[in-house]
């Protein structure tokens, strides 16, 4: 079983895109963009595809669990190089359910447990950006 979730976990790191951030700067101010769409910290969430994912710091991570269900991450620290890595996988160890405190996010040969997710409100989110490119046209 455990080995079916790693091939699966490696399939969706290869199939799953990344939207990097260039500085830890650009980093961080995506991190605080999230964090004002983000709900209440949940326990866990279905998974069946990792479509997309993006680094939002040393310890944090969007990941797009369909095209508009997006939750982010935190990682246990120590998890140097986050921020740059260059492909992930996401483990779903329950059922294709990704759980805080039983998961991780893998990369470049590390493990990093997940400690907190929290749902963004992506619709929202992209209604504003359409909002406020209006206002700047």
């Amino acid at each position: 079983m455990r080995t079916q979730i790693a091939l699966f976990a490696a399939f969706v790191a290869l199939s799953a895109g990344s939207v990097g951030a260039d500085t830890r700067e650009t980093a961080l101010k995506n991190l605080a963009r999230y964090q004002q769409y983000a709900g209440d910290p949940v326990d866990s969430f279905d998974m069946w595809e990792l479509y997309q994912w993006q680094t939002l710091g040393p310890d944090y991570l969007a990941v797009w669990a369909a095209v508009n269900k997006v939750y982010m991450l935190k990682v246990s620290q120590p998890c140097p190089r986050l921020e740059y890595a260059n492909a992930i996988a996401v483990t779903s160890e329950m059922t294709r359910k990704v759980t805080r405190g039983f998961d991780f996010v893998n990369f470049d040969l590390q493990h990093c447990q997940i400690v907190e997710i929290r749902p963004i409100d992506y619709k929202k989110m992209l209604d504003d950006d359409k909002a406020a490119a209006a206002t700047t046209k």
